[in-house]
């Protein structure tokens, strides 16, 4: 019944539903503590793919700690506690910088400052993650006029989650906060998972079509850990690929890493877009991925993600 695809105004939405569950007393002897026992597990459903999970304590080291950090989120999003941080991206023939990948960064009062990986797939689980996107996107789109105005053309890229995809209005607010901050539309990239597609392929092909509309460029992200990654290259309106991190850093000590890396970036260029590496931690990976003729790459030898301020002074230009 959870699974049945529902019509909604011409649109055909398929539905999924991972269950987590908690038994008393076994688990807990309060609602509230089964009630938490049961997100857990729901937790640990959706990470093995699996539709149902028993509460297991050995899974549950920061249950108590997410729940709270999702329960501030809201009001990090609106109070100013969210930070944006600059990785570098620079085109692998030459080492000329091509642009950034804003990367947010929670300034939590407690617990200092918290990587994406600590709240991110908290907001993707919730609504929070409207706010928080647009808060970013806002953020890049005001650092890249910055730079532009001080004579540095260079490009931003910014994370677009799935429930964006699936938001008729998400072009249209792009649109918005491109027109409020002066930035230029083809300087902007909007990178999506091969996941964020699954769900309604049509709905998030309608969506890229309107973005890409506006001028701005889309590329997949951790391409190739996807399900469907092959079928939705043909008919997705796209600039570019990334290949996932994973690949890249085994890509010298692993044969099949590096015939995953090599194909992509043939099959890529074959489609006519270009490739951009993650996760070059050394010379050699960066001197490989040049020599099979991927066009960018980042990582931390390229740089570390940075302030706005740092990455300024990592170009040798004033900050805002």
């Amino acid at each position: 019944l959870l699974t049945a695809p529902i019509e909604i105004e011409g649109y055909r939405l398929g539905v999924g539903a991972s269950v987590g569950i908690a038994l008393a007393p076994a688990h807990a002897t309060t609602s509230s503590g089964l009630l938490r026992c049961a997100d857990v597990a729901m937790y640990a459903a959706k990470r093995t793919g699996s539709s149902y999970a028993t509460y297991d304590a050995t899974q549950d080291p920061y249950s108590t700690e997410r729940l709270a950090l999702l329960s501030e989120l809201g009001g990090a999003v609106r109070g100013g506690e969210l930070r944006v941080h600059y990785q570098p991206r620079v085109r692998l023939a030459d080492g000329a910088v091509r642009g950034f990948e804003a990367l947010v960064r929670w300034s939590h009062p407690r617990h200092g400052l918290l990587p994406p990986a600590r709240f991110v797939p908290l907001a993707e689980l919730s609504d929070v993650i409207q706010p928080l996107t647009l808060w970013v996107l806002d953020e890049a789109l005001r650092q890249q006029r910055a730079w532009r105005d001080l004579g540095r053309e260079l490009a931003v890229s910014v994370n677009l989650s799935a429930r964006h995809l699936m938001d008729d209005g998400c072009a249209a607010r792009i649109a918005e906060l491109l027109a409020r901050t002066g930035a230029q539309p083809s300087a902007l990239e909007l990178e999506i998972t091969e996941s964020a597609i699954i769900a309604d392929p049509e709905r998030a092909s309608a969506t890229v079509e309107r973005i890409r509309a506006l001028g701005v460029r889309v590329a997949i992200d951790d391409f190739g850990t996807g399900f469907s990654s092959l079928s939705h290259l043909k008919r997705l309106p796209l600039n570019a690929l990334k290949i996932d991190v994973s690949f890249v850093r085994q890509m010298l000590g692993s044969p099949a890493d590096r015939v995953i890396v090599e194909s992509t970036i043939h099959l890529a260029h074959d489609l006519g877009l270009a490739v951009v590496a993650e996760g070059i931690e050394d010379e050699a990976t960066l001197a490989a991925l040049r020599a099979h003729g991927c066009d960018e790459g980042q990582g931390y030898f390229v740089g570390r993600p940075m302030t706005a301020g740092d990455a300024s002074a990592w170009l040798g230009v004033g900050g805002r």
